[in-house]
């Protein structure tokens, strides 16, 4: 079962901007806007790596790994029970399928190509 759900993922010039949008299903729905939400991403060949998190609730506690800092920013809609990942400047070392975390459940992705 796929209880976080993932959009926005694209092909996308370096230089260019991508807006993920991560999702709950009805399972999570009623906790989604107060926990810890993160973003991952794995390239081929290469482990899965911590991008970014932010907190439940106004969402005001938020981390990112080193290099996407000053690029990569986090929101979240409670009303619309959406988390976003606002990605500018990508490069093509970003390139992956990146994807939302909540607990222990996870989204099936969506892939980000950074390429001309």
């Amino acid at each position: 079962q796929v209880h976080l759900v993932e959009s926005g993922g694209g092909l996308v010039q370096p230089g260019g901007s991508l807006r993920l949008s991560c999702t709950p299903s009805e399972f999570l729905a009623n906790v989604f806007t107060g926990y810890f939400t993160k973003w991952y991403r794995q390239a081929p060949g290469k482990e899965r790596e911590f991008v970014a998190g932010i907190a439940g609730g106004t969402g005001l506690l938020s981390n990112y790994t080193d290099s996407v800092k000053g690029r990569f920013a986090l929101s979240r809609d409670n009303d619309k029970k959406t988390v976003y990942l606002q990605m500018n400047a990508l490069k093509p070392e970003d390139t992956a399928q990146y994807y939302c975390n909540i607990l222990n459940f996870w989204g099936q992705g969506t892939p980000v190509t950074v390429s001309s």
